[in-house]
């Protein structure tokens, strides 16, 4: 579903990606992790058009560089960005509306599927999102970029700051996004977690892939682990 082959990235004169290749299968969660600054943010805005970037990504049959961004995210790729971009002063459910793909006959996603998974956005749905604490406005831009029902989703850093209880339901909603078909790229910090979600995984270092394989054998490669990802 998504490939990506020999990205390059810069910002600005400052290279950050060298030459990165991974791909993310139909229905497939592919986990990207590695210590904070080899390029992992960067990956995902070179998927969405946000940083100048050269080589090839590819989306199903579309090549997505030279592509604008909002143009990517109608061929069915979402993004949800590491910043929790809100529109502060909107309530949750406007927040919610906004996302909304219209268009599709039998979307994957309503608003009240979105409520029973996160019951807090339902009790705050008048509530302007500006004034939600970080969790619930984490929970807010996941289930913002699900209305627009995309059949890939890109995460960055979704557990960031958050406090267990909040993790176990972030963790729930991906095991729910895999059941109903929709492949995941995510960015994470604790591996557990990464481990846990993915079929496979890929490991990041200076804006190169230095391993690939699935949990199991990331977790019996203990150099990998030492080398790449322990601090």
């Amino acid at each position: 579903m998504l490939t990506l082959r020999d990205l390059q990235a810069w910002y600005g004169k400052a290279q950050i990606l060298h030459g990165v290749a991974l791909d993310v299968g139909a229905g497939e969660c592919v986990s990207l992790v590695g210590r904070n600054g080899v390029g992992r943010s960067t990956t995902l805005k070179a998927v969405m058009g946000l940083v100048q970037a050269t080589g090839s990504v590819r989306f199903r049959d579309a090549e997505l560089i030279g592509r604008r961004t909002a143009a990517i995210a109608q061929l069915g790729v979402g993004y949800v960005p590491e910043n929790r971009d809100v529109f502060p002063t909107l309530t949750v459910r406007e927040n919610l509306v906004l996302g909304e793909k219209r268009g599709r006959a039998s979307p994957r996603w309503t608003m009240d599927d979105l409520y029973a998974l996160f019951p807090r956005l339902a009790e705050r749905a008048d509530t302007a999102a500006g004034v939600l604490s970080g969790g619930e406005q984490q929970m807010l831009t996941l289930c913002r970029t699900l209305m627009g029902d995309p059949d890939l989703v890109m995460v960055d850093e979704p557990t960031e700051g958050l406090a267990p209880k909040v993790v176990e339901q972030v963790a729930a909603l991906f095991a729910e996004i895999k059941r109903r078909g929709v492949a995941i790229l995510l960015v994470e910090q604790r591996l557990t977690i990464a481990l846990e979600l993915s079929e496979r995984l890929y490991v990041m270092g200076h804006g190169r892939i230095v391993f690939e394989g699935t949990p199991a054998s990331l977790r019996a490669d203990a150099a990998v682990r030492r080398e790449w990802l322990e601090v």
